[in-house]
Order: structure tokens, then sequence, then C-alpha cells
């Protein structure tokens, strides 16, 4: 493929109840901007990159800019604002009606130059369900407000060549084959010797005691390495009311359990990495795990108000070609339906992950056919 143009892009975050949005804004600014692209972040609440990507608020990556998005944001900002060709609203969002009106205005017949609108992409949640296929690319005809008549094009990630792939950074292989585990382990003071690791990123399992308890009374042995918030509340809390567990971990020492503090990016990818079995949660920390192709156990987003998660859950797991006894587990472990987690079959999962990551990595990756899909539209 020719190379595209270097575009100027708007991105707009809104973070919801948890990291996984900004997490992948990040990421989708970083790829842009390795590819020669400027990229505007902006962003509601940007605490979280203090630790998820030290240094992005003063500009420690070139061609990054995270920048505050207020309510309303300053008529000073949006005048001095050199105009962007492409704007993605992330996940649902909806850009600020000053900025778009900001823009109407430099595009109108009165404006400088007769301005092209810019390419206005809507980047959807990342599912494998049938309509993502259907939907990924078509059009969305603004029909009210300063924009009336511009077009909006909806973007859908995807695990099918159908559909706008995953984030994948163009050096991922290579890092991960000079990665030496053992040296990440003993930089994060932690004390391996040998035993079966195991990565913690979840909500609140309902069968996380169960699966501890499992470990603790194991015949071999495990060391479990858990995130910071709240899968490290959700261990503490399984261990003060897990009746008895303390008392088999003491006595018995097959479960180790070691407490990470927040980490960037590159040292959660890295944790993935490390670890023989992986427990994730949300969006950005399911496609790590895939390309990390180390067997994995997915926490889905909770739904409650509707269970829409049981569907998209159940398409991720078919696309998957998922083995029954990990069918079994995800259901158990997203707490959907009354079956017990069954034993892992260490050989088949990894086996399924294995084929799905070879079948991501014949595909485009979510940056380059953004990038792509701008160049056309302009």
């Amino acid at each position: 493929m020719p190379d595209q143009p270097s575009l100027t892009w708007d991105i707009f975050c809104q973070v919801v109840d948890n990291h996984g949005d900004l997490g992948v804004c990040w990421r989708l600014s970083r790829q842009l901007a390795s590819r020669g692209h400027a990229v505007r972040l902006w962003v509601d609440d940007a605490s979280a990159l203090a630790w998820m990507a030290p240094g992005a608020t003063q500009g420690a990556v070139p061609g990054v800019q995270v920048l505050p998005w207020t309510q309303p944001i300053d008529a000073a900002v949006l005048a001095a604002l050199p105009p962007a060709d492409v704007w993605v609203e992330a996940f649902g969002c909806a850009i600020a009606p000053e900025f778009i009106a900001a823009r109407a205005h430099l595009s109108s017949a009165g404006g400088q130059n007769g301005l092209k609108p810019p390419v206005w992409i809507n980047l959807e949640y990342l599912s494998a369900e049938p309509y993502v296929e259907r939907m990924h690319a078509l059009p969305s005809p603004v029909l009210h407000g300063p924009a009336v008549g511009w077009t909006k094009w909806f973007f859908y990630p995807g695990f099918t060549p159908a559909t706008g792939g995953l984030l994948r950074e163009h050096d991922l292989p290579a890092r991960q084959a000079a990665f030496d585990r053992a040296d990440w382990l003993r930089a994060h003071g932690i004390d391996w010797r040998g035993e079966r690791l195991v990565s913690m990123f979840c909500y609140e399992p309902p069968a996380l005691g169960t699966l501890l308890r499992r470990w603790a009374e194991g015949d071999e042995p495990t060391r479990l390495i858990v995130t910071a918030g709240r899968a490290a509340a959700a261990v503490q809390h399984a261990l003060a009311h897990e009746i008895g567990l303390q008392r088999v971990m003491d006595g018995r020492g097959q479960l180790s359990i070691s407490y990470l503090p927040p980490v960037p990016q590159p040292d959660y990818d890295a944790l993935l990495w490390t670890c023989d079995l992986n427990f994730v949660r949300g969006e950005d920390s399911l496609v790590r795990a895939l390309w990390a192709g180390a067997p994995f156990v997915w926490h889905i987003y909770p739904q409650p108000e509707d269970n829409a998660h049981h569907a998209k859950l159940d398409a991720f797991l078919h696309w998957l070609n998922a083995p029954p006894s990990l069918r079994q587990f995800h259901r158990a472990w997203n707490g959907i339906g009354a079956d017990p987690l069954p034993a892992p079959e260490a050989a088949a999962w990894q086996a399924c992950v294995h084929a799905a990551r070879a079948r991501l990595l014949a595909q485009d990756d979510l940056a380059t056919q953004l990038v792509r899909f701008a160049a056309q539209k302009r």
C-alpha cells in the first residue's frame, strides 16, 4: 500500500467508570503518531495517564497532544486551533457542540477558503456479533445543528477481515520475541521459582473465591499476580470471606499472591507475556491477551440492565472456536448460568488462542485501516 498523507486527528474520549476507553484512545493516538500523523487527544479526565502513560500530558510522545475536554471548550482555544482533517468520536461520546460550530463556520461559504469538513468517524465498541460486519463503514448523515449536511461514518473494530481490525503495533512480534520474563519478574520484585504464573485483571467475578481455593488446594504451585484497583480489592475480599481459604494457603503453600501497583501500558503488556494464564477484563486487555498468545479468560463488562453482554460473550467465544471447557469456564466466571468452573484444559486452550492470533495477524490492524479509510474519504 502506498504511503498515506500525514493528517491531523482530533480524538475525543470521555472516561465513564473505568480506564478502558482512555487506554484504547491512548494506544490509538500513539500508533497514529508513529505513522507520522498529528493527534490531539481531547479527554475529560486525563488523570489515569499519570500511571498509564507517564509524561503523556506533558507531551512526552512526539505527535500526540493531550488536551482538556472542558465543558464548554474555551472559545479562545477554539479560535486558535488549526483545523483537523479527521474527527474521531470514541465509544459513543458526542463532540462538543461549540467545537462543531467553530469548524462549521470555517467550512461554510463565509469561512476561511471554504475549508472542507473533516472526515468524521464514530469509533464503536469492540464486538464479535454479526451486526458489526453489516454496520462497519456505513455513513450516517448529520441532519441537525451547524454541521447539517455533513456525514459521520461508523467504524467498528473487530476480529474478521470485514471489520476495522484491532490495535497492534508494527513492532509487536519483534518485542515479544526479545522479551525475557525472568528479567521482568526480577525488576518487579517477584521471587519466581518456576511456579505457574497467572495474572488477574477482573471486576468482581462470583467464582473468584472458588478458583483461589482450587489453586491453594491443588498439586501445582501457582503465583497469582494481581493488578491494582478493583482486581486487588476483589482478591482481598475473597481471601477474607472464603471460609478457611487463608488457613489452606498458610498450610499448603501452593498459592502465593503478588500485588502490582498501577503500571504503564507497556508493563501491563509484558505481564501478559510473562504469565501462563491471563484473566482480563473489558476491551483493551482482551486485545492485548490475544496478542500475548497465552490462554486467557475474559471478564466482559457487565450490562445487568438487559444482560446484553451475554450475547456479546457468546459471539466472541464462537469466533474464538473456544473448546467446551473454555466456554463453560467463561460462563461461570461471568456469572452466567449455574454450571461450576470446569478444570482448565491447558493444551486445548493454548491451541485455540494460537490459532486465533494467527488469523488476526493476517489482517490489517485498526490504525492502518483508519488511516486508509480517512484518506479515501478525503
